[in-house]
């Protein structure tokens, strides 16, 4: 992959969520502040003391292990639908092809004969939505996995509308203090996706053979990413410079990072940053990289509210750069480029 990559763990910050509270106080305050200075230069942040349990966490990798370790044709019986857009289901290795901002058909049909993302997938939302449903395993197959992965998308979405939105109001400085954001984010249409990266032969990934996921930006309000130990994810930093930087799994954090809607919306002062993931270097004599799982959690606003450039963002000096737009209109646009 193109870019060089620096080894400087500390170039993300960490913000530390301990005295986050209700988000009342001006430790709240101060911790939103922290988070939107990484957000506005770096893009990307470790957050610490999220108040979700590590022992949910990790119970969540281990059902994604299991899943995953199913025949092929048993993880079949849950397809992803074959419109981009519904974002549901598994999808087998080299159904998605991650594309930057490529839209036009012909261009995308070149991108998708290049080498294909080198991983599998599983996505759900919430079980009530009434616009997407989820595609489910039959219970008898996998008894209890979707009772964990409801529980846990439940889990993220607390966290998201209890601290990292209103953080982000916070640090903003929103009207109506803490609450801004999340009058936009009443629906919870939002995406948990089980991710796992196959181990692989380390000449294919020296040869181009096999990419895990190339250089791209999210789409959507933020992603909050759970790693395993293997690591792999790089970002870009500074950003637009070319230079990656290994953002190393930190045991105790997730990985939260802007999304393209949120950096739109905020009039380019939140910044959605370029990353990769990467094949970490192979597993001693045995020639092979590793598996790798990961769990990213994909947050949206409501798709059907007009979206204008937040307040604060924009004056006579600096005026808004983007046209209102719904965030339906625009995710389906992007995932539609994405998927095969």
């Amino acid at each position: 992959m193109p870019g060089t990559v620096s080894l400087q763990p500390t170039a993300i910050p960490i913000v530390d969520f301990a005295c986050f509270g209700d988000g009342t106080s001006p430790e709240a305050t101060d911790i939103g502040k922290q988070l939107v200075q990484a957000c506005r230069e770096i893009g990307f942040a470790y957050i610490s003391n999220t108040g979700i349990p590590q022992a949910e966490v990790d119970s969540m990798f281990e059902w994604s292990r299991r899943f995953f370790s199913l025949p092929i044709e048993t993880k079949l019986l849950a397809p992803h639908p074959e419109e981009g857009w519904k974002h549901r289901g598994y999808s087998g290795v080299g159904r998605e092809q991650v594309s930057q901002m490529v839209f036009d058909p012909t261009q995308l049909a070149a991108i998708r004969k290049q080498t294909p993302d080198f991983k599998e997938s599983f996505d759900i939302g919430r079980d009530n939505c009434p616009r997407i449903s989820n595609v489910w395993l039959p219970e008898h197959v996998l008894p209890g996995f979707r009772e964990a992965a409801s529980t846990f998308q439940d889990t993220c979405r607390r966290f998201e509308f209890e601290k990292l939105l209103p953080a982000l109001s916070l640090g903003l400085e929103l009207p109506g203090g803490g609450e801004f954001l999340g009058k936009y984010h009443q629906e919870a249409e939002n995406q948990l996706r089980l991710l796992h990266y196959p181990a692989a032969p380390a000449e294919v990934f020296a040869r181009g053979e096999k990419g895990r996921v190339g250089a791209h930006t999210d789409y959507a309000t933020g992603t909050i990413l759970f790693q395993d130990d293997v690591g792999g994810l790089e970002v870009e930093s500074p950003r637009g410079s070319g230079n990656f930087v290994v953002a190393s799994p930190i045991p105790g954090t997730v990985v939260f990072n802007i999304g393209d809607f949120l950096m739109r919306w905020s009039n380019d002062t939140l910044k959605s940053t370029l990353h990769r993931v990467c094949a970490p270097p192979n597993d001693g004599k045995l020639g092979m990289i590793k598996e790798r799982f990961s769990i990213p959690y994909f947050m949206s606003s409501d798709r059907d509210l007009l979206i204008d450039c937040l307040p604060g963002c924009w004056d006579e000096h600096r005026p808004k750069k983007y046209e209102p737009v719904t965030a339906g209109e625009y995710i389906d646009m992007r995932l539609d480029a994405t998927y095969r």
